[in-house]
C-alpha cells in the first residue's frame, strides 16, 4: 500500500512496560529491581527483533528508509517507538497520519481492543482493520457500505482516491441497514462526479444479521476492500444488542477502512 500510494510508512512499537503495580505486592526493593532488570531485558530483545524485521522487511519492498521526508520521494517508512499504552498513544498519532492501520481485533471487543476503539472515536482519520492473513491485493474491487449516515459518508470521502483507482466498485445497502439520511441510489451520481463508476447491489441479513449479510455479500462481489461508517449507533447500544460494527469487526477476512 505504501508503494501504491507513495505513502510514509510510519511502524509504530508501542513500550508499555511497567512492574509499578507490583510494588505494592509485598515484594522487596532488591526483587522489584531484579524485575525491572528482566523486563528491560526482554524488552530490548523484542524491540531488536522487531528492528531487524522492519528492515528486512522494507528492503524486501524496495521502500527507502527516511525518518522525515520531504516532497515527492517515493514511498518510505521509518520504525519509531513510544512510552505508554496503545489507547493513550495511538489516537494524537492518528491526527497526524492520513491512515492508520491496525489488525484485526482477535480477541474480545470489548476488553481487548481499547486501542483500537480510541482510533475511531479519537483518531479524527480513518482506520484500515487489517485481516488476519495478508491478502494479495488491496483496493481492486472496492465495495462501499451506505446507510444514509454521516459515518458512511465520512468513510465514502476517505474511500475515494481507492474508489478512483479501482476496476470495480460497488455500492452495499439493505432496507435494515438504512438509517435516516440519502438512499443508496443517490450515492451513484455523487461518485459519478468524483469520477467512480459503481453499481448498486441489495443484501439480505443471514439470519437477521446484518453485518452476516454485508460480508456475504462482500465476498461475493470478491471485494479486498470494503470502506464504512462505524459505530453509527453508540457502543452501548451494540454491546447490548449487536452491531453490524462489531460484527464486521469480529469476522472479517477482508481489509476494512472504518470511519466514526
Amino acid at each position: 500500500m505504501a508503494r501504491q500510494w507513495n505513502a510514509h510508512l510510519v511502524i509504530v512499537r508501542v513500550d508499555a512496560r511497567s512492574v509499578a503495580p507490583l510494588a505494592g505486592e509485598g515484594l522487596s526493593g532488591a526483587m522489584i529491581e531484579d524485575m525491572m532488570a528482566e523486563t528491560e531485558r526482554q524488552s530490548a530483545a523484542r524491540s531488536h527483533a522487531l528492528t531487524d524485521m522492519f528492515e528486512a522487511a522494507v528492503t524486501e519492498a524496495g521502500i527507502a528508509l527516511d525518518p522525515s521526508p520531504v516532497g515527492d520521494v517515493g514511498a518510505t517508512a521509518a520504525l519509531i517507538t513510544l512510552s505508554g499504552r496503545d489507547e493513550a498513544v495511538m489516537p494524537s498519532l492518528a491526527q497526524l497520519a492520513d491512515l492508520t492501520i491496525l489488525p484485526h481485533p482477535s480477541d474480545d471487543l470489548d476488553t481487548g481492543s481499547d486501542s483500537l476503539h480510541a482510533v475511531l472515536f479519537d483518531g479524527g482519520h480513518p482506520v484500515l482493520i487489517a485481516p488476519c492473513a495478508a491478502p494479495a491485493r488491496v483496493g481492486q474491487r472496492c465495495c462501499v457500505a451506505w446507510n444514509g449516515t454521516p459515518e458512511s459518508a465520512a468513510a465514502v470521502a476517505a474511500m475515494l482516491p481507492w474508489l478512483r483507482a479501482a476496476s470495480a466498485v460497488r455500492v452495499l445497502h439493505a432496507e435494515e441497514y438504512q438509517r435516516r439520511g440519502p438512499p443508496a441510489a443517490d450515492l451513484l451520481p455523487y461518485l459519478a462526479m468524483h469520477g467512480v463508476n459503481a453499481d448498486l447491489a441489495a443484501f439480505e441479513p443471514i439470519n437477521r444479521d446484518v453485518g452476516a449479510g454485508l460480508l456475504a455479500a462482500a465476498a461475493a462481489f470478491e471485494a479486498d476492500l470494503l470502506g464504512m461508517g462505524a459505530y453509527s449507533h453508540s457502543r452501548l447500544r451494540q454491546l447490548i444488542l449487536g452491531g453490524v460494527t462489531r460484527h464486521v469487526l469480529r469476522s472479517a477476512k477482508l481489509p476494512v477502512l472504518m470511519c466514526r
